[in-house]
């Protein structure tokens, strides 16, 4: 009976929070079709790869430019990069 009591007084238990998740569009407004990170800014990811691919050892310096671009596009669309 004293459970019955304590449940009455506690109230309703807080509904739980989702973790934050960029894909879902209910969550991020920057997002409106839900995609996921491996799906977004595939013009710029594939020319980011391709850099990488081209270049070899010297990449991290050549391809630098690429690699910003990439960030921003996944940045406007909510994803923190």
């Amino acid at each position: 009976m004293l459970d019955k009591i304590t449940s009455w007084w506690a109230g309703a238990p807080a509904p739980e929070k989702k973790p934050y998740s960029p894909s879902d569009p209910k969550q991020n407004p920057l997002n409106p079709k839900g995609l996921k990170p491996c799906c977004a800014c595939p013009e710029t990811k594939s020319a980011r790869d391709n850099c990488f691919m081209q270049e070899g050892a010297e990449a991290d310096e050549k391809c630098k430019d690429l690699v910003k671009q990439h960030v921003a596009c996944m940045n406007a669309l909510g994803f923190k990069i």
